[in-house]
């Protein structure tokens, strides 16, 4: 290895430490979460994806207008499509987040976003950063909180997931030292890690519950993960009638539907890699990732959106519209409880309660035999009016 490509990697290492300074001081000042009963017009900005994106997201906001339609003719709340985030737009303008259309997103209170492509290694496109990152990096969404139900398994999780640093943080900003070697990076500040767990915290608090449970690989990743549990700890010191306890990422991917491993977890609090691996396997586990949503939660903006994918697949046999609406139309819910408008979203979980378990007159599976995402979204209308007029 020649000295001059050591030489050349530390000062690189170097500059991304020192970019790091500002990031943190910010986020050492308090800031106070937003109160939207105290605003006079709540703006909802709308991202929809790529792929599956629009066609789900129009069938979100049928469900969106159904809920609160008195505050969208009155103006209280106005929807607002942002456009310029379609992979077309990024790859042309070789932006994964162009400043105009970053400039546009802020000019919202929250965003309600469909799936959105991110370039990988040998699809021909241009190697940019997840758009998905930059939002929550930009907004400071540093909460990613995502519920999992499982009834007949006894399972009522809600999951905090760390949202911008560890190894998305500098996702695309890796090393190569050489032809032989290359380094990419997992970062953790104590400032990022206390604020996912006082979220963590206040939520238990909030809602009742009595344990958090931190997922890592501390046996492993000894400093970065190991300052991750005594962030929390720390944090938890201020909550002394909530339980502590710990899991290893590995045994909680395995093992998360073990009565005897996961035995009194209620809330879970996670770096961001271990985050996004773990909700994903619990999501399938509740009905798959076409059934699930994730909030992304700031002091200031607040990010609503599905979890799956784009679908290709469905896209290029044609057979789009039959994706499965549900995780779109459940950030909507999400959305709506952030607002102020959380009994809204209590008729949204009823009605797909009927529409998706007890009744179940269609289901979507994807195929051209069952139903298409505006025939779902079409049955589960007529099922919130019917629960309204009741």
């Amino acid at each position: 290895m020649k000295a001059e490509n050591i030489k050349i990697a530390q000062e690189k290492f170097g500059e991304l430490i020192r970019g790091e300074e500002t990031r943190i001081e910010n986020m050492k000042k308090s800031s106070v979460p937003t109160d939207f009963a105290a605003l006079d017009k709540i703006i909802v900005g709308i991202l929809p994806g790529d792929g599956v994106g629009p066609i789900l997201m129009k069938q979100g906001l049928r469900v969106l207008r159904e809920l609160v339609p008195d505050e969208i003719g009155s103006g209280k709340i106005e929807i607002r499509e942002i456009e310029g985030l379609t992979i077309e737009n990024r790859v042309a303008k070789l932006e994964s987040l162009p400043a105009e259309v970053l400039e546009e997103v802020k000019k919202c209170n929250v965003l309600l976003k469909g799936p959105m492509t991110t370039p990988r290694a040998g699809d021909g496109l241009p190697n940019l950063v997840s758009v998905n990152s930059l939002l929550r990096r930009n907004l400071e969404l540093f909460a990613a909180v995502r519920p999992i139900k499982i009834p007949e398994k006894n399972i009522d999780w809600t999951f905090f997931r760390e949202n911008i640093e560890g190894e998305y943080l500098w996702g695309n900003k890796g090393i190569q030292v050489d032809e032989d070697l290359a380094v990419d990076f997992k970062v953790q500040t104590m400032q990022g890690s206390e604020r996912i767990a006082r979220a963590a915290f206040e939520f238990a608090r909030k809602n009742g519950k009595k344990n958090v449970t931190i997922v890592t690989k501390a046996n492993i990743v000894k400093l970065v993960d190991g300052n991750f549990i005594k962030a929390v700890r720390k944090v938890g010191e201020e909550y002394p009638e909530i339980e502590i306890q710990e899991r290893l990422v590995d045994a909680m991917c395995a093992k998360m539907l073990d009565p005897s491993f996961n035995q009194g977890m209620e809330v879970i609090v996670l770096p961001n890699l271990y985050g996004d691996i773990v909700t994903d396997v619990a999501a399938e586990h509740a009905g798959g990732l076409g059934t699930a949503c994730s909030s992304n939660i700031g002091n200031q903006y607040a990010l609503f959106e599905a979890i799956h994918g784009t679908a290709p697949f469905l896209m290029s046999h044609g057979r789009g519209e039959y994706a499965n609406p549900c995780s779109l139309i459940r950030a909507v819910g999400q959305m709506l409880i952030h607002i102020g408008y959380a009994d809204r979203n209590e008729l949204l979980e009823k009605a797909l309660e009927i529409c998706t378990v007890t009744e179940k007159k269609l289901v979507v599976t994807t195929e051209t035999k069952d139903a298409s995402a505006a025939e779902f979204t079409d049955y589960l209308l007529d099922t919130i009016r019917s629960l309204k007029n009741n």
